[in-house]
C-alpha cells in the first residue's frame, strides 16, 4: 500500500502545460513542479515561456520552453518532438490554453466564434491526440482539460456575456467524458477542472466592470486565488487519481451549487 506522500509525488514525471506562461496555467505548472514534475511550458510567445520556465527551474526541476500555437497541428507535433527529444516521455497534459470573446449572442462575429472554438476545443483535441499517442505507447497518462463552470450552466449576461466561451467549454466537458471512455483501455485518465471566476490579466477589466454582480454569484464571496487550483491539479496529475476518469470538477467557490 502506497503512502499519501507517494501517491501525490510527481518526481521524475513530465507535464506539458499549454498556456502555462501566465495566469492559471502558470499556477498549475508551478504546483506540478512543487510536487516534483519536470515542466514543459507551451505558449505562442517564446519569451513568456522562457521567463516562466526560468522561475519554475528555481524549484529544482527541469523545464522546456516550447513556443507553440496549439491550434496548429504541425506546431503541436513539433512541441511533442521537442518534449520527447529532451525527456523521452510525457506523463501529464494540461490543456489550459483558452480564450473568450465578449458580445451578446445576436452580435457575436462569426470570425470570433470560430477563433474561440479553435483554441478552446480544437486545440485540446490536437494536443490530446498528438501527446496521447505517446501515452498510449507507455500504457499510462493523465490528461487534465481546463473547462469552466460556463460550460456547465448558462450564465447571467450582466456578469458573463460570451456565448462562444460557454458553448466551447461545454464541448470540452463532453470531450473529456468521451475521451476518458475511449482511452480507459490504455490506462489514461482524462478529467476536467471547471474553474469559476479567477481574476487574470485577460478578464480583469471584466471584473472591474461587473465586480458586484460577479461576487454575488459566488457563495464564498470571493474570486479564486493564487493557490486555489494547485491542489486539484496535483491530484489529477498524480497516482492519487488513478481510479478517477471522466470526472468534471468545479473549483468555483460554490457558484454552480446555488
Amino acid at each position: 500500500m502506497a503512502s499519501v506522500k507517494q501517491l501525490f509525488d510527481l518526481t521524475g514525471r513530465v507535464s506539458v502545460v499549454t498556456g502555462g506562461a501566465t495566469g492559471l496555467g502558470l499556477q498549475m505548472a508551478t504546483a506540478l513542479a512543487e510536487a516534483g514534475s519536470n515542466i514543459v511550458i507551451g505558449s505562442r510567445k517564446l519569451e513568456n515561456c522562457e521567463q516562466a520556465a526560468r522561475e519554475i527551474e528555481k524549484l529544482g526541476v527541469k523545464t522546456l520552453a516550447a513556443a507553440c500555437d496549439v491550434t496548429k497541428a504541425d506546431q503541436v507535433e513539433a512541441m511533442k518532438d521537442a518534449v520527447m527529444k529532451k525527456f523521452g516521455r510525457v506523463d501529464v497534459l494540461v490543456n489550459n490554453a483558452g480564450r473568450a470573446w465578449v458580445a451578446p449572442p445576436e452580435d457575436m462575429p462569426l470570425e470570433r466564434w470560430q477563433q474561440v472554438f479553435d483554441l478552446n476545443i480544437t486545440a485540446p483535441f490536437l494536443c490530446a491526440q498528438v501527446l496521447g499517442r505517446e501515452m498510449i505507447k507507455a500504457k499510462r497518462g493523465k490528461i487534465i482539460n481546463i473547462a469552466s463552470i460556463a460550460g456547465l450552466v448558462g450564465r447571467n449576461p450582466k456578469a458573463y456575456n460570451s456565448i462562444a466561451y460557454g458553448a466551447s467549454k461545454g464541448a470540452l466537458v463532453n470531450f473529456t467524458r468521451d475521451l476518458a471512455i475511449k482511452w480507459a483501455q490504455y490506462n489514461i485518465q482524462v478529467n476536467a477542472i471547471c474553474p469559476g471566476f479567477f481574476v487574470t490579466p485577460i478578464n480583469e477589466k471584466m471584473f472591474e466592470k461587473g465586480h458586484d454582480q460577479i461576487l454575488r454569484e459566488i457563495p464564498l464571496g470571493r474570486t479564486g486565488g493564487d493557490d486555489d487550483l494547485k491542489g486539484i491539479a496535483v491530484l489529477l496529475a498524480s497516482d492519487a487519481s488513478n481510479f478517477m476518469t471522466g470526472a468534471i470538477i468545479p473549483v468555483d467557490g460554490g457558484a454552480v451549487a446555488w
